[in-house]
């Protein structure tokens, strides 16, 4: 039910660093972040709570730079994700390797390893993820 409530939104996130502060409130987006060597700006849009259950979503932008490898990393509820510009290579865990560019979307379930690696113009997504309360939003992968 919850992967109804939310539809295509976009990718990734780098593997230890949060994305937004848990006490943001729902229409809040602050200031941008950038991380991973500069390699990737994100921009809180807004983050809510999802009624009735102990998750929220999150909703970003991320921007990319070219030819770059995101880092394997895991979230604890699922990414919906958009690519509004360039394209991006996602590789998931158990998955063969998916070409994405500016238009197409893709779902990560919760918990399961990726990365992505971006083309020679960069990336640039929008990322719906919706996770548990409380835990941060992207985790290191082995």
């Amino acid at each position: 039910m919850i992967s109804r409530l939310l539809i295509g939104a976009a990718l990734t996130a780098v593997a230890a660093l949060p994305l937004l502060a848990t006490t943001a409130s729902a229409q809040t987006a602050p200031a941008a972040v950038t991380a991973g060597a500069n390699n990737i700006k994100r921009t809180p849009l807004q983050k809510a709570d999802v009624a009735g259950t102990n998750y929220e979503a999150v909703t970003a932008i991320a921007e990319i730079v070219p030819s770059v490898m995101i880092g394997k990393h895991t979230h604890p509820g699922s990414e919906n994700s958009y690519v509004l510009e360039g394209d991006i290579v996602l590789m998931v865990t158990g998955q063969p390797e998916r070409a994405l560019k500016a238009g197409e979307s893709f779902t990560i379930p919760a918990g399961v390893p990726h990365d992505g690696k971006t083309g020679p113009n960069g990336a640039k997504i929008i990322v719906t993820y919706v996770v548990e309360k409380g835990k941060p939003l992207a985790s290191p992968a082995p």
